[in-house]
């Protein structure tokens, strides 16, 4: 028979298999426990990460919603050479203020313009036979293109140079 010291007794352990089976229940519940805590740890990562994603579509369906006004404002904006000056100075505050809010969000416009076609960055609409630069190179931007950071939210709709 075995003996256990506590408090500075020793008193005699009694082996029943009820403790042997209560302490191996004890060990599964534990088990149980912190298997529930690490699928709990999961769950919440996952959570977060789909609203993170929710949040970034909808911020770029916003976005994109705003590229359309800044593009409206670009044509205006070429159309008004007879307007009074106080309405062409009150467009081109809000073009500025609109262009500035996107920035804020880290949307940047990109050049095109003498750049290769290329259809990750590109939309071609059209071509154009022209000897000014060689072919498959973009000779007109018909609309920007606008990323945020490595993402591009919007490709620019270009013109790409033909041979003749």
């Amino acid at each position: 028979m075995d003996s256990s010291n506590v408090n500075g007794k020793t008193t005699p352990v009694v082996e029943h298999p009820e403790i042997e089976s209560l302490q191996a229940q004890i060990r599964s519940e534990h088990d149980m426990y912190l298997r529930s805590l690490a699928d709990f740890d999961n769950y919440r990562k996952r959570t977060e990460k789909d609203i993170a994603g929710a949040v970034e579509r909808g911020k770029r369906t916003l976005i994109l919603s705003f590229l359309e006004v800044v593009d409206s404002f670009d044509r205006a904006l070429q159309q008004v050479e007879k307007a009074p000056a106080a309405l062409v100075e009150g467009l081109e505050a809000v073009h500025r203020k609109t262009i500035g809010m996107l920035h804020a969000e880290g949307v940047t416009a990109y050049k095109s313009v003498g750049e290769p076609f290329n259809p990750a960055l590109h939309e071609a609409v059209a071509s154009q036979v022209t000897t000014a630069y060689p072919p498959g190179m973009v000779v007109e931007e018909v609309q920007p293109g606008y990323r945020a950071g490595d993402l591009v939210l919007r490709p620019a709709r270009v013109r790409v140079s033909q041979q003749p």
